[in-house]
């Protein structure tokens, strides 16, 4: 929805696929970890997209190798490289949206909340940065342990006095990512037109996928729902198992990534109708911090969905993750309260 205030005829410039207005699409997207396992993937699908209008790289390492390999792709967002401390600040200037996927990954055995103590820190760091160079930007965390360090990027926003909670985001799509897949492939549905919300957190049996509420409609056995809800809660690990000690998922978590950015882009540019699971600061449970549909607008969240009508399966695993949520939302808030 252009606002340009430009002819029509000078606006927009037709592709074989899609009319782009390159007045209002033309985002600064910053991505903080773009060297690693997810930045990687991450940056490319970026690359391709005619939302963004200019990607912002930055990591400790390598960023520079990286975004010039990207700058060879023929797509109109412009790439540039920022590697090391010195040069974050510089990285972050007018960025529109921040995404998050610095961070360790997880290995055989960790649990997400085993990634607390270094990807807390670098967390930290980054919200800072953030908070000073452009602290009306869209912020997307998709760093471990999500349910931690949305609180501390909260956190660290208020120090500022720049927190708005409408803008950060725990990026959780992945789960969807999963719940979809997995219900289409038992079902024998396209998977691409199923969608299950998963609300919660982004850990184990915070992770409640609801499947009563999926689209179109899909009805499992009470073995068979226990089994799936468990896969999905679980899916990470396998993941990590599969790739015995080489990392965690990377490349899904890079598609759910810019499947969540996109989302935010498009109503940004004044899409109407876009829904999206996210992990935010909420008022729909007794948790601060609750997933849940959200729907999105210009400025980052217009309404918050809810709930809506849970089973009494899925009654029982909200009331099952809300301890573990509340602890993992304190242990953020006391870092940052901790911090020197």
């Amino acid at each position: 929805r252009c606002t340009s205030n430009l002819k029509y005829s000078l606006c927009w410039k037709s592709s074989k696929t899609q009319k782009i207005c390159w007045f209002c699409n033309n985002a600064k997207v910053a991505v903080l970890g773009a060297s690693g396992g997810i930045g990687q993937p991450l940056s490319l699908l970026l690359k391709n997209s005619p939302l963004v209008g200019e990607l912002s790289l930055f990591d400790i390492a390598h960023t520079p190798g990286v975004a010039a390999d990207l700058s060879h792709i023929e797509t109109r967002a412009h790439v540039t490289g920022y590697m090391g401390p010195d040069q974050l600040n510089a990285a972050l200037k007018g960025c529109d949206v921040v995404v998050i996927p610095a961070g360790v990954p997880r290995k055989p055995g960790m649990t997400r909340d085993d990634l607390f103590n270094t990807n807390a820190t670098i967390v930290a760091t980054l919200a800072d940065a953030v908070a000073r160079n452009c602290p009306e930007a869209m912020i997307c965390i998709i760093a471990n342990p999500v349910n931690s360090t949305i609180p501390i990027t909260s956190e660290v926003m208020k120090k500022y006095g720049v927190y708005n909670p409408n803008r950060v985001f725990g990026v959780t799509t992945l789960d969807i990512v999963r719940a979809n897949a997995f219900v289409a492939e038992l079902k024998g549905l396209d998977p691409a037109r199923v969608n299950v919300p998963v609300i919660g957190g982004h850990a184990g049996k915070t992770i409640i996928p609801l499947i009563s509420q999926a689209t179109p409609k899909v009805e499992f056995p009470a073995d068979q729902l226990s089994a799936l809800t468990a896969r999905i809660q679980d899916a990470g690990t396998e993941v990590v198992k599969a790739k015995a000690g080489a990392g965690s998922a990377t490349l899904s978590m890079a598609y759910a990534g810019a499947r969540f950015t996109f989302s935010v882009l498009d109503a940004m540019n004044g899409k109407e109708g876009v829904v999206e699971c996210a992990y935010v600061r909420s008022e729909e449970t007794e948790c601060k911090y609750f997933s849940t549909p959200l729907l999105l607008g210009k400025h980052g969240i217009e309404k918050n969905l809810g709930l809506g009508k849970l089973s009494a399966f899925e009654e029982n695993l909200v009331a099952d993750a809300i301890g573990e949520l509340k602890g993992s939302i304190k242990k953020g808030e006391d870092f940052v309260a901790n911090m020197k």
